[in-house]
């Protein structure tokens, strides 16, 4: 059956975090959260809704300095309206792939001439893609899994990468889902490590350390941020590794985020040497799995980065996540030595799955697992966004994911009443009641269970109206909250 895209509807709710959160350049403190709603119509003239949602964060599709964070709202904007525009006038379509993948195309052409980098024009692309693939799996009532097992949305890898046969790409699609997932917790670059660390209590019953998050939600999984200043880094891992022992964590596992710091691999190369080479955090490094994109975007894929990088005989694992904005660069990323790039759903959906795709078929050419998919946060929280996401942790069967919304968010008490009591309501496996009321992300022993999610049309098992939503030519520029 075909369909034609009828509708879109936009809103905006502002949040504030709880504390700040530092990654890079950038300091979160507030920040907008929007709702894109999409209305299909199918051929017997039936018209079904999905959602998509996520928040706008300054600074990470666009890192430069030189901008301000409303500048960069701006952008984000542009780029969702844009996207919205171009889908509304296409015409109908029975594959949601193609769909997608000529929204892509249109939207690439246009932003070559806007200036902008595919990062943050692809987000544009995804918001509206993610919502049509909501609504479509409610149109077809099944769950994504399921629908993805079937091949009904038309993936053709092939059409971007011609080598991939279909019974590769299906091995991929029709992989059992995960039901349980390890929280693998944030630590900001201006979090507290010890209570007595915490500068600014905000007592809101809540752990406010990284002491109290392992003691509350029982972690065994963690993503380090550093700053790419040695003596600082080195310092604040041994307080880490020094926190780990007093706990009895014996069997943890952590990532390390280079949060583009570095420009060159020589550089890096001496940090890594020094950090690795503390006799303080042997042990701990044993527990290392990857570092994640170490070099600034500006260079991580250039092929003078891709000679040094290969010429580094025992260099750690590191994959993409910045730098991973076009549909070429993983591949580009491989042969220049990376083992392997993230997963985020504000990266795109179809084209996390091609890429889970390519590196099923590297590893199979390769003949051993040497190249990998990771899971990698943007702050995000429910009623959309986070379980949208995780959705695709667990059809991709990534096991560990970074979550760090519910440390920088109380949960999801920004909303309304009514939206919680609908979260708990469809997933009260992934959220719980807190004692004061309001709906939080269920962690227990490090995980989080997500099985309502995996049998939801696609992660969500209701459709949110927490607010009026706008049509899209009328939606304007969020603002950053204030105080």
């Amino acid at each position: 059956m075909s369909y034609k895209l009828r509708s879109i509807g936009v809103s905006t709710v502002p949040m504030r975090t709880r504390m700040p959160f530092r990654y890079g350049i950038a300091k979160l403190e507030a920040l907008p959260h929007v709702f894109l709603k999409a209305t299909l119509e199918d051929g017997d003239g039936r018209t079904i809704e999905g959602v998509s949602a996520e928040g706008l964060l300054p600074k990470w599709f666009e890192k430069n300095p030189e901008t301000t964070g409303q500048q960069d709202l701006e952008n984000m904007h542009k780029v969702i309206v844009h996207a919205g525009e171009l889908a509304l006038a296409a015409g109908p379509f029975d594959s949601a792939f193609t769909f997608w993948k000529d929204l892509y195309d249109a939207q690439g052409a246009w932003a070559a001439g806007e200036g902008l980098a595919p990062l943050i024009w692809h987000f544009g692309v995804t918001m509206v893609e993610r919502a049509v693939i909501d609504a479509l799996c409610r149109a077809w009532g099944v769950p994504f899994h399921q629908a993805l097992a079937e091949d009904r949305f038309g993936i053709d890898v092939a059409s971007i990468h011609p080598h991939i046969d279909r019974a590769t790409a299906l091995e991929v699609f029709q992989r059992e889902p995960l039901r349980t997932i390890h929280a693998r917790h944030t630590v900001g670059l201006s979090d507290a490590i010890l209570p007595e660390q915490v500068e600014e209590p905000i007592g809101d019953g809540l752990p406010e350390s990284l002491a109290e998050d392992i003691d509350a939600y029982g972690l065994t999984y963690f993503k380090i941020k550093v700053r790419g200043d040695v003596d600082v880094d080195v310092a604040r891992l041994r307080s880490i590794a020094d926190l780990f022992h007093s706990r009895g964590l014996t069997d943890f596992r952590f990532t390390l985020d280079g949060n583009e710091q570095f420009f060159d691999v020589e550089t890096f190369r001496t940090f890594w040497d020094r950090i690795r080479g503390d006799a303080a955090l042997s042990a701990f490094f044993e527990r290392l799995v990857f570092i994640e994109q170490p070099f600034t975007r500006k260079i991580a894929l250039s092929n003078q980065l891709g000679e040094d990088l290969r010429s580094w005989e025992d260099a750690p694992p590191m994959i993409i996540d910045e730098s991973d904005g076009a549909l070429e660069d993983l591949p580009t990323a491989l042969s220049h030595g990376y083992a392997g790039t993230s997963h985020k759903n504000c990266k795109g959906v179809f084209k996390g799955i091609v890429n889970a795709v390519y590196i099923h078929d590297a590893n199979k050419r390769a003949g051993a697992e040497c190249y990998f998919m990771s899971g990698e946060d943007l702050v995000n929280i429910g009623p959309v966004a986070l379980l949208q996401d995780l959705t695709l942790m667990g059809v991709l069967g990534i096991s560990h994911v970074e979550r760090n919304g519910h440390h920088y968010f109380r949960g999801l008490s920004m909303f309304s009443d009514r939206l919680q009591e609908d979260v708990l309501s469809h997933h009260g496996d992934l959220y719980h009641r807190e004692p004061d009321g309001y709906a939080a992300l269920h962690i227990v022993g490090g995980q989080v269970q997500i099985g309502s999610l995996i049998d939801a049309p696609f992660g969500v098992g209701f459709i949110p109206r927490e607010s009026e939503y706008v049509p899209l030519a009328e939606w304007e520029c969020p603002t950053v909250p204030e105080k």
